[in-house]
């Protein structure tokens, strides 16, 4: 590690903590929506916007203190970008619930739930590595394993649009079912930035 002369601002660690911890939530309820009702559906919709709503509130704080921090953690930049990363994966979610609401799509293809599942466990070790930013151990794991997801993602999205575009017959509902799986796959390569972000970041503290 590099010698520091100047004291760092430690608030942003425990801000992406908190960031982290809202894709969890929001993954989660994901997961819980796929095999619900319509009423329900729309129910856990809600609490997806809420945990949304949650953390763009998280985003916001990161941004006003590195606007007020002179001396931060790691580079402005870096920290800017990781902040928005970590946004876009809840973003994407949130657009994927509000679809599959708003569309009244009934079942969804059973493929929908790897998606979903891939973006449960990415939550789960991006949740678990913003704590170790503070002292940048142990992290390779982390952009490494979710690499790995985000590739795994990619074959699963390949293999569901293969699948609708042989079975479903109906033109609207196609479209439909597409829009969704394409924001679920837009939040898997989210996810795949937070970890490369992580990754630079790491690389430059070493």
């Amino acid at each position: 590690m590099r010698l520091r002369l100047t004291p760092r601002d430690t608030t942003f660690f425990d801000l992406f903590a908190a960031s982290a911890l809202h894709l969890v939530t929001g993954a989660n309820l994901l997961g819980q929506m796929l095999g619900a009702d319509a009423a329900q559906r729309k129910e856990i919709g809600k609490k997806i916007a809420e945990a949304e709503h949650l953390a763009d509130d998280a985003t916001h704080s990161i941004m006003r203190r590195l606007n007020q921090t002179f001396v931060t953690p790691f580079d402005r930049d870096d920290i800017y970008n990781l902040a928005s990363n970590l946004d876009d994966c809840m973003d994407y979610m949130d657009e994927a619930a509000e679809l599959i609401v708003l569309y009244k799509v009934g079942q969804l293809p059973a493929r929908v739930a790897d998606q979903v599942q891939v973006l449960q466990r990415a939550a789960e070790l991006t949740a678990d590595a913003m704590p170790r930013l503070r002292s940048m151990e142990s992290l390779s794991e982390y952009w490494v394993e979710v690499n790995r997801l985000e590739n795994q993602a990619d074959k699963s999205h390949r293999k569901l649009l293969a699948q609708m575009f042989d079975e479903i017959a109906d033109p609207i509902l196609l479209m439909k079912l597409k829009e969704i799986v394409e924001k679920l796959e837009d939040a898997a390569d989210a996810f795949e930035k937070v970890a490369n972000t992580v990754e630079t970041i790491a690389l430059k503290e070493s």
